[in-house]
């Protein structure tokens, strides 16, 4: 599914607006959605799932082309989590 499938469920749903409505709508709440990542804030959709930002701390690897030990920064990561209301 895409953005577009997501848009003509929400026309087709919703009579009242048009399907240029419908994409704008969809667009707003993708981007508030990362918005909100984006400031560590996790997000959470009652009955789909939620997403939450997770932080690594900063940690040694190696490079591998020459084996020198170096330093990896921390660095965030978002994690999907479905909910418990899943009728597969």
């Amino acid at each position: 599914m895409i953005k577009a499938d997501l848009a003509q469920i929400v026309y087709e749903t919703h009579g009242g607006i048009s399907y240029r409505e419908a994409l704008e709508l969809v667009d707003s709440m993708l981007n508030s959605m990362k918005q909100s990542l984006t400031e560590c804030e996790n997000v959470k959709l009652t009955g789909f799932g939620s997403l939450n930002v997770i932080e690594r701390k900063p940690k040694y690897g190696r490079n591998p082309q020459t084996g020198e030990r170096i330093l990896l920064p921390a660095s965030r990561y978002v994690t999907f989590r479905p909910s418990g209301l899943w009728d597969l």
